[in-house]
């Protein structure tokens, strides 16, 4: 178990926080690209990391995204208007423009506003695998993008998703660490016909961005390792068929955006894959219309049918791995109290993530530098690989060797900005 000290450590995300400074030393998605269809189009609210938001492209097609509230006198900058690169408060008519200087303060006698000793606070922007990214650190500490192999495939081969999930941003993390829950929560629904047993070994490898723990089992006569990639400092990649993805970008400390990836490096996904992807019975969500929010949901009991739990169809009778994930995450409560629990040995990956997050914290406090900030860490696929039963790793390493050096080699053109 944590101590409660050491879980408000790790969870609580706002500004002046440990975790909260930590993790705004990193790159944070806001937002979908197409939230922001063109230039001088609607603003759109955007809660991150506990601040409120606005989010705008200007007239030059340059993203920018400040503090919803208005220097002068706090007035919401969501119904400012979105002209001539700049936003303007509709309260008073003062004007900033994507970096947060005042242009123009037209409620003030010529000559009487020094618009430039006024600043809304402004965060970078980049766009990256189809979302507007923010850096909402020091300004100096401002690292490269990571290469992230998902953000840099062309459009037709990359299909994503997100949605909102009721609970911290840590909880729903440690969902996607948690090797046993697959033989028990997602039973019936991963593969119809196939159950996962529980590993029967398992190895921690870390790299510079964050670590790899690797779990074997025994199963349809062989033996499958399966390489849970963490990535800095809420990046989860799944060793999938085709690679996968998530990202779990805190809103606040109760309120966490999930995004969701499919991925094909080599060539753009079929019709029928993007099909599968969407109906909502994998790691994607198909929400309300309009929403960020699962048609699934706590209010509708995320539409569970005892009946299908009951015939075994379903272990949980709930409707898509994805948002098995979510209901269970939701329902420890908006932030899991972590003094109640009772670990065991098969919990050792959830230990080792704490573990690793705890130490970031610590050093980052300790030297103020934050870790895994080289972008060339971050070129690595998931693995899986498969061995006679009864091996042990080493058949994964060569896999992982495989997937490192095919991710060096795409990212060596350095095709990013």
């Amino acid at each position: 178990m944590l101590s409660a000290e050491n879980n408000a450590l790790l969870t609580r995300i706002g500004p002046g926080t440990p975790m909260g400074a930590l993790m705004r030393r990193y790159w944070i998605p806001a937002l979908p690209s197409d939230r922001l269809p063109g230039p001088d189009c609607d603003p759109v609210r955007v809660r991150l990391m506990g601040e409120p938001l606005v989010a705008f492209r200007d007239t030059e097609g340059r993203v920018g995204l400040l503090d919803e509230r208005c220097p002068h006198r706090t007035a919401s900058l969501y119904f400012g208007r979105n002209e001539d690169c700049g936003i303007r408060c509709v309260y008073h008519g003062w004007k900033f423009d994507i970096h947060g200087d005042c242009l123009d303060i037209p409620s003030e006698p010529a000559g009487k506003g020094r618009a430039d000793r006024i600043k809304a606070v402004a965060y970078p922007c980049v766009e990256r695998g189809g979302l507007v990214w923010a850096y909402m650190g020091p300004p100096e500490s401002r690292p490269p993008f990571p290469d992230l192999e998902w953000t840099l495939v062309p459009d037709s081969h990359r299909f994503v998703t997100r949605r909102v999930q009721d609970c911290n941003w840590l909880q729903a993390l440690e969902g996607g660490f948690d090797p046993t829950h697959l033989s028990f929560l997602h039973k019936g629904d991963l593969i119809p016909g196939v159950d996962f047993p529980l590993p029967v070994a398992s190895e921690y490898l870390p790299t510079g961005a964050g670590f790899v723990c690797a779990y074997a089992r025994e199963m349809m006569g062989q033996t499958v390792w399966t390489g849970e990639t963490f990535l800095m400092p809420f990046h989860k990649l799944i060793p999938t068929a085709l690679p996968g993805a998530h990202v779990w970008a805190p809103v606040d400390d109760e309120t966490t955006m999930l995004y969701s990836i499919d991925y094909n490096p080599d060539a753009p996904l079929t019709p029928k894959q993007r099909e599968a992807h969407a109906s909502g019975a994998l790691i994607h969500a198909v929400n309300e219309p309009g929403s960020d929010r699962s048609i699934q949901n706590r209010a509708n009991d995320y539409l569970i049918d005892r009946a299908v739990q009951r015939s075994g169809r379903s272990y949980t009778g709930i409707p898509g791995i994805g948002v098995q994930d979510g209901a269970i995450q939701e329902s420890m409560g908006p932030i899991a109290d972590r003094t109640r629990e009772h670990l065991r040995p098969s919990d050792a990956g959830i230990v080792r993530l704490r573990r690793y997050l705890l130490n970031a914290v610590a050093e980052f406090q300790e030297t103020g530098v934050a870790p895994a900030q080289d972008p060339k860490a971050y070129r690595q696929r998931p693995i899986y690989a498969f061995a006679p039963t009864g091996a042990g790793l080493a058949p994964l390493l060569p896999a992982h060797d495989a997937a490192v050096a095919a991710s060096a080699a795409w990212a060596q053109a350095d095709t990013h900005a």
